[in-house]
């Protein structure tokens, strides 16, 4: 199905044992996007969570709010690919279920595309002075390592590991029905296919505005990154 007439935007959200802060979520997004466009559409998609988090986003299910999920958990990799693929709006964004960046951003990202004509409008942390205000340092750390390794892997420096993105409907659909990465390093996946397409990409200054506990090992997980960069560059310089 072509894109859902009026539609002009999506917002996929995916989400893994988020019962915790789903429902405050899905009230902020709800309420903020109706303003941006009255006729959004809204993905959620639950990647295999045991939680509970599926039935407690199925109450806000509407002609707006559609709910997607799978089982057993893949990553977040997946999730925003089943979303991605399956959004009807004419820009399709994806953001993560605590709603680190806020939505603030999305009406200036849609402006940028229409200044612009990009395909692609990413956030990036690294474009605002403010960009990493009271990041946690190790979280600082393990964000640095990455975008050094996305110069020196790919020659690419964008802020990879922002959570909020936007597309047309059009490469959206062009990137994630190639992509394969369903965990942690999607985004560079994504930003290389991209690249490689010669999708015109812009970026948006953004600032972290809520910060969750992170799990982040810097040396494990910049060595399992940098393992994976490597692996997404050969498959796709392969397609």
């Amino acid at each position: 199905m072509e894109g859902g007439a009026g539609v002009k935007l999506s917002l996929v959200i995916p989400a893994y044992n988020e019962s915790a802060i789903i429902e405050a979520t899905l009230r902020t997004v709800t309420a903020r996007l109706a303003d941006i466009d009255p006729e959004y559409e809204l993905i959620v998609v639950d990647d295999g969570s045991t939680d509970g988090t599926a039935d407690l986003v199925r109450p806000f299910e509407s002609e707006h709010v559609r709910a997607l999920g799978y089982r057993p958990n893949r990553g977040k990799g997946c999730a925003v690919r089943t979303g991605m693929l399956a959004a009807r709006g004419e820009y399709v964004f994806h953001t993560d279920a605590d709603l680190a960046y806020g939505l603030e951003n999305i009406p200036d990202m849609l402006s940028k595309f229409e200044e612009t004509g990009a395909d692609l409008v990413v956030g990036s942390r690294k474009l605002n002075g403010d960009g990493y205000r009271d990041y946690p340092p190790l979280r600082l750390m393990a964000s640095k390592c990455f975008s050094l390794l996305t110069r020196m892997v790919a020659g690419m420096n964008y802020d990879t590991q922002c959570g909020i993105k936007g597309f047309t409907r059009d490469a959206a659909r062009a990137i994630f029905s190639k992509c394969t990465t369903d965990g942690f390093a999607f985004d560079f996946e994504v930003l290389l296919r991209a690249k490689r397409m010669g999708l015109r990409v812009e970026q948006e200054a953004v600032t972290i505005v809520n910060h969750r506990d992170s799990k982040v090992n810097v040396l494990r997980d910049s060595l399992r990154m940098f393992r994976d960069m490597l692996r997404i560059r050969r498959q796709v310089d392969r397609t």
